[in-house]
């Protein structure tokens, strides 16, 4: 049990609070989009499988992360206590770990259907290619948030079993895409320094404090208007609406929090309110979906 627990804290098990909310949202859209061409929609094995490719795909990204940065992890104060440069976990461990989540993921795209399989190796190039970008570029942030866009994308996909009408899972996507990178960037901030000494890229390092604070706000407006966006393509209703509103609102008290010369509430902004994004988003669009 302490390693399985010590295999959760590498991925940070607790952070699938971002992302599988908005995989549940678009399926449930997606699932109204092909009960209304007279397909099955979301069965709920089809939902057993997506939430294994889901956690699959996350679990192998982070460990995967966890795995390249372990010597950057060590020489950084704030995270020389994980697993990997703390020696609490073998690196021969996180490698089975990370080749078992990819299996786990390849498998349930295959379980999806002949066309999630096709896409898998795309996913995987773009998730796992993710963790080498902050060495050479700034934008490593919005590759994380394209990462994070193709589970919503996924999830249609696996539940419609085609690209047909894409317009709203695209705008889904862009959205989630938005407030992940926007998150991060604010994450980050927290390594200016660090990343600067030792040569690495984000956008604090490219642009400075204020400049990230700026960018990570336009690109949250950006999110708003994606899941705006969603509301109109898709026809949804006042529950919907309702979850947009208060996104908007979570997303501008966040921003309200950071100040480029306090960041000491860095971590509550992260976390707590961007847990309350994605889950305040998946209970409104569930209710707007049962109650009309």
């Amino acid at each position: 049990m302490s390693t399985l627990g010590r295999l959760a804290s590498l991925v940070r098990l607790s952070h699938t609070v971002f992302g599988l909310p908005f995989a549940l949202a678009a399926a449930g859209l997606a699932h109204r989009s092909a009960v209304a061409h007279g397909d099955a929609g979301l069965t709920p094995l089809r939902l057993v499988w997506i939430l294994l490719a889901f956690t699959g795909a996350r679990t192998a990204a982070m460990a995967f992360n966890r795995i390249l940065d372990r010597h950057i992890d060590a020489d950084n104060p704030r995270t020389a206590g994980r697993e990997l440069p703390a020696g609490l976990l073998s690196l021969r461990t996180a490698w089975i770990f990370t080749l078992a989540a990819v299996a786990v993921f390849v498998a349930a795209a295959a379980a999806l259907g002949p066309l999630p399989l096709l896409l898998a190796p795309a996913c995987l190039v773009i998730i796992l290619g993710y963790s080498a970008f902050k060495r050479f570029s700034w934008s490593a942030h919005l590759v994380l948030g394209l990462g994070l866009a193709l589970a919503p994308g996924g999830a249609w996909i696996a539940v419609t079993g085609s690209l047909a009408e894409p317009s709203v899972p695209l705008a889904l996507m862009a959205a989630v895409a938005c407030w992940v990178a926007g998150f991060d960037i604010l994450y980050s901030l927290q390594d200016t320094s660090f990343d600067r000494a030792r040569g690495l890229h984000s956008i604090p390092v490219r642009f400075g404090v204020r400049g990230a604070l700026r960018l990570s706000a336009l690109l949250h407006v950006g999110t708003v208007a994606g899941l705006v966006g969603v509301h109109v393509i898709a026809n949804l209703g006042p529950w919907h609406a309702v979850g947009v509103g208060l996104i908007a609102l979570l997303l501008a008290y966040e921003h309200a929090l950071v100040r480029p010369d306090d960041l000491s509430k860095l971590d509550r902004a992260f976390f707590d309110l961007n847990g309350y994004v994605s889950l305040a988003y998946l209970a409104c669009a569930c209710l707007d979906l049962t109650t009309r």
